[in-house]
Formats: structure tokens, sequence, C-alpha cells
């Protein structure tokens, strides 16, 4: 960055506990103090200006916009203009174009430190009661998110190659490591969706200084494959999915248990491993599938197979292996809420910096949500999956004006008891079982979808030309 002040600025210390003292009402200030966000941004070797908007006041009101179902810039800073007059501070200008400035000058690099510190702190405060077999569990998957229509968000994340010049948007492939515990995001890759390399797999292959021994990864079956496996086992990870689409089916008839040993041999070298790589994987690998028959009536799946690592069936049995993968289903939980509570499913920012900060500011405001929901689920003696987020969400939001108003720095601290207690109190429905057929009841709207450019489309229009119908 081009400022040449330096990181933490000169200013006498009862302004700086006077600063901190009125940051009690800002959202998150709990969890994510002015302190640490400096911190942080020191050993980056980070720099700012001191101006209104420091990188913690822009952090924060940067949250807020995220946080609200509001997104817009223009409603970020007005709540920050009534939060500063209502404290006696000095008034920012209720134009957007400094926080703004701001925002793109807040560096993607402390927004992703900052959301797995407190992803990481939020796993690791979890009970010990809440960990699988004494041992953390670690989900992975993969999501998709669009973008507006812009030249640069083009080039950056193109669209299919299928879609005509002009129609669709430019998509981003977004791969998440969630903590099975706490249900925070621990590590996160986003890259294009088309293109060589671009794939989820290749986002995870990224991730893998996240995990350490000791874990266990749990993953559907695009996971499934003999590099995968065989990696996590040179790390000391033991790896819990279904076999990789395409390989060939595994026979459990005459046997009477539903638990196989396995061997799979390690097949050719693909492009995207160097022949080093290749030579130091084993050429054989052991490993156990077991086969899971599913009697719920209405279940679209009938039958299963696991493959795991984890080989000692007196250690970890099957019906401990179908729990476990039944749970995957929260990585699936966890997302739906980043893209439909957080409204993370499109973006906003019209350039490609702007859409990665958006989508790490996204997955911070999640992780600070989850730790208030940890909290409340050790207060209320339940597991944190059994805390509703949207309730949490809600329950945040509906605080928030409140403890932006509150005088004193105590009557916070009340205020943000009741919200832990009240948080705990908003439980997901109790659904064993559940079944829904896949469709909808709904109708959608009449309108058929844009299927060229824009600009071409208000031609026809001011020409009085009709749009040509399909025949059905």
């Amino acid at each position: 960055m081009s400022q040449s002040n330096s990181l933490l600025p000169r200013r006498p210390a009862f302004a700086v506990r006077r600063q901190l003292h009125h940051a009690h009402g800002l959202p998150f200030a709990e969890h994510l103090p002015a302190d640490l966000i400096h911190r942080t941004a020191h050993q980056l070797g980070l720099c700012f200006r001191e101006r209104i908007f420091t990188p913690a006041v822009t952090l924060w009101t940067f949250l807020s916009q995220v946080l609200d179902h509001d997104h817009s810039c223009r409603q970020a800073v007005a709540r920050l203009l009534a939060f500063r007059t209502a404290r006696g501070l000095r008034p920012c200008s209720p134009d957007t174009g400094a926080y703004c400035k701001a925002r793109g000058r807040l560096p993607e690099p402390l927004l992703r430190e900052l959301t797995r510190d407190t992803g990481r702190r939020a796993a690791e405060q979890a009970p010990a009661g809440w960990l699988w077999k004494g041992r953390p569990v670690k989900v992975v998957d993969g999501t998709g998110l669009s973008m507006p229509d812009t030249p640069a968000n083009q080039q950056a994340y193109p669209k299919s190659k299928k879609l005509p010049a002009g129609v669709g948007f430019p998509l981003v492939r977004l791969v998440v490591v969630f903590s099975l515990a706490a249900g925070t995001v621990l590590e996160a890759a986003l890259g294009r969706r088309s293109g060589p390399g671009t794939g989820e797999q290749s986002l995870f292959r990224s991730l893998w200084e996240q995990f350490r021994p000791g874990d266990v990864v749990l993953a559907d079956r695009l996971y499934g494959d003999f590099f995968t496996l065989a990696r996590a086992r040179q790390r000391g990870i033991d790896v819990v999915t279904r076999p990789a689409a395409g390989r060939a089916p595994l026979d459990f008839r005459g046997r009477r248990a539903d638990d196989l040993r396995l061997c799979w041999i390690k097949p050719e070298r693909p492009p995207w491993l160097s022949p080093r790589e290749y030579a130091a994987l084993p050429r054989y690998l052991y490993l156990r599938a077991v086969r899971v028959l599913v009697r719920q009536p209405g279940f679209r799946t009938k039958r299963l197979v696991l493959v795991t690592t984890l080989r000692d069936a007196t250690a970890v049995t099957g019906a401990d292996l179908a729990d476990l993968y039944r749970r995957r289903w929260q990585a699936e939980l966890n997302l739906r809420s980043l893209k439909q509570s957080l409204q993370m499913d499109i973006l906003r920012g019209k350039s490609p910096e702007v859409v990665r900060k958006e989508i790490w500011a996204h997955l911070l405001v999640y992780n600070l949500v989850r730790r208030i929901m940890v909290e409340a689920a050790v207060a209320a003696g339940v597991r944190a999956d059994a805390v509703s987020f949207t309730g949490a969400l809600q329950t945040v939001n509906a605080f928030l004006p409140e403890m932006r108003a509150a005088p004193t720095a105590e009557d916070a601290r009340v205020l943000w008891e009741v919200l832990v207690w009240a948080v705990g109190g908003h439980r997901v429905g109790n659904r064993p079982d559940r079944y829904e057929p896949r469709a909808v009841k709904r109708r959608p709207k009449n309108f058929p979808r844009l299927s060229q450019p824009r600009e071409a489309a208000r031609r026809r229009l001011r020409g009085g030309t009709k749009r040509a119908r399909r025949k059905r």
C-alpha cells in the first residue's frame, strides 16, 4: 500500500482508551477488538493512515454491511454516522466515497487471517465432548457464487464457454473447510469455475497445510480417490468418504459382514502431479470399506459404501462411520447459511478484488456468529449444531441497535449476556429422518431468461420487434 504513515498511530494513551471504550457498541467488538485487528495488520506488515476509517472502523463497518439485510454502502455509512453522533464523536460524511476507498485499501490478507483466527479459536474452545472419539473432524465441501457482469469480473472469473457473449454472470468456485464441532470456517480457497487447475479438487490441494496429524477429514465422493487418501495418510490424517465416481463397485455378495479390507493400486501419474511427488506416494493403499443400508422410508439412497483409512473395526465400528458420514450434511447446511441467511449467493463487488474481500468478509461474519453460537451452546448444555444459525443471526441483528445505544460498557455487557442466552434458546427443529419431494410448490414468474446481451434486447424493444417464441 502507498500510505507512508506508521502502522500504529502515535496518539495520547487517553485517546486510544477513549476509542476502545466507545467500541463496545460496534458489531462483534467483543470477539474482534481493535487491538486484535491492528496486531494482525502489524504481523502482516500492513500500513494505514489514522483517519475516521481506521482498519478497525472500516472492518466493523464492512461487517455490519454484510450482516444487515440491506447490503448497500449507503446503509453501512448511515449506521456509522448514527453511531458516532450518538457517542459525541465527530460525524463522518454521509457520502459513501470515503468508506468505499477505505474498504478498497482494506487488505485481503487481513480478512483472510482474521477469518482463520476466529474459526480456529472457536474450534479450540469447543468442549471435548463435541469431538468425535476425541479427534477433531474437518468437513470439506465446495460451492459456486455469482457476481456482477462487469468486464473486470469477466476477465478474472469467466463464464461458461457454452454461453454467448453478454449472457450470464461470472462465477467463482469456493472450497471451504469447516470444523464439525464448532461449525466455523477454518480455511477456504477460491478460483475460477472453468479452465485447467480450477476444479474443486485443485483448490482443495492448496489447503493441505490446514490439516494436522490426528485430524479426520469428512468429505463426499469427489474426494474418494487414491491420491487424496494417500496424501492424507502421509500426513497422519484419516479420511471418511465414498469411493470416487467411476471406480468399480465393491462386491459384498457372499459375505456375512458389511465390512471389507481393500488394497488400491496406485494409478498412472496425473498431469497435475509432479514425478517427484508421484514417486513419494506408496504403491499400495490399504483401506477399509463399509456398506451402509438406509432403511428410512422416503430416502432416495437405499445403500451406500464408505471407504476410510480407519481400519481398526474394534475402535471404530461400521455404525460409528455411518453416523459420522451422516453428519457430513452439516457442511451443506453451513453453505446454505452462508449463501441464503448471509446472502453470499449473489455478490455485489464490481471488481475481482472487492469480490474476494466480500467473500472473506462473509466468512468472517459467519465465524463471528458461530462463536456466539458456541458460547450459547456451552451455556445451554447442548451441541453447537443444535442451535439455529438463522435464529442466532436474527437475534444479533435485533440486539445490535440496542448495543450501539448502550451508554456504558456495563450496559453493553448486560445486553451481551442476554443476547447469548437468547441465541441458546433458538434450537434447530427436531426432524429425524426428514424427507421432502424435489419439487417447488410456488410457480416462478412467467418470464423467459435473458438469452442475448441486454443492449441487444433494448434495441429490439426500441425497434418494436417481438421476441421469437420457441415452439413447445
